[in-house]
């Protein structure tokens, strides 16, 4: 290839790379940014206006008082491991669930083959609460045997008959937890309750009681029983 030719080549090229790029000679057009939007602002829903729900009822707690102070940080210690009073409606218990094979004298074992639950009973703030929503109740009795001579104890007529739980000690609540009733219980509070031999329940988000009393505010249509077992009427 001939010098000029060669010259011109270059020159084609500086040419054709000025153009593609910026320009040769022409001034860089400089950034301007420009806002994200119009600048109008989103039309948001108002804030929900949630109840405030009571953690008390006098010196008792709410169901849900307790439940929600056993989930608080700066108010979990108020609470844990504590002697309470939780006053509530109780909205299930498990006594007329008693298996048939669990119903019968204290002193009388259970057959082996019998799994009865240990008996329990469960707080809400109202009557109509779910499970879920409510606190359970035990330590009160440690099996069905040991509520079946309360009653004969309590329909015998006394005024305040007591009867004992000849395992825990405790006294068996007269009148027995009857569903429907609106009651005050007071006991140790937490996340567990450990006394049974049939092993730890746990429930951290509602709680347990191990019950120490109960005081009646309201109480249900008909006394509490076990399965076959008639009730005298006071």
């Amino acid at each position: 290839m001939s010098q000029s030719a060669r010259s011109a080549a270059i020159s084609t090229l500086i040419t054709a790379l000025c153009f593609g790029a910026l320009g040769c000679g022409q001034d860089e057009v400089k950034y301007q940014p420009r806002p994200a939007s119009s600048g109008a602002k989103p039309s948001l829903p108002p804030a929900a206006n949630l109840p405030k729900r009571p953690l008390k009822n006098g010196d008792a707690y709410t169901v849900w008082g307790a439940s929600y102070s056993l989930r608080s940080r700066n108010h979990r210690k108020e609470v844990a491991g504590k002697r309470l009073a939780i006053q509530g409606y109780i909205t299930k218990s498990n006594m007329q669930d008693a298996p048939a094979c669990a119903v019968h004298k204290a002193g009388k074992a259970d057959p082996e083959s019998c799994k009865a639950p240990v008996p329990a009973f469960w707080i809400g703030d109202t009557k109509d609460a779910p499970e879920s929503e409510s606190i359970k109740v035990m330590g009160w009795a440690s099996n069905f045997a040991q509520i079946f001579d309360a009653i004969d104890e309590f329909d015998k007529g006394k005024d305040n008959a007591e009867y004992n739980d000849a395992n825990w000690g405790v006294k068996v609540p007269n009148p027995l937890p009857a569903v429907g009733s609106k009651v005050t219980v007071t006991g140790t509070y937490g996340v567990s309750f450990s006394k049974a031999s049939s092993g730890a329940e746990a429930d951290p988000f509602m709680g347990v009681i191990d019950f120490q009393e109960m005081t009646v505010q309201e109480p249900a249509a008909e006394l509490a029983s076990l399965p076959g077992k008639k009730r005298k009427a006071k």
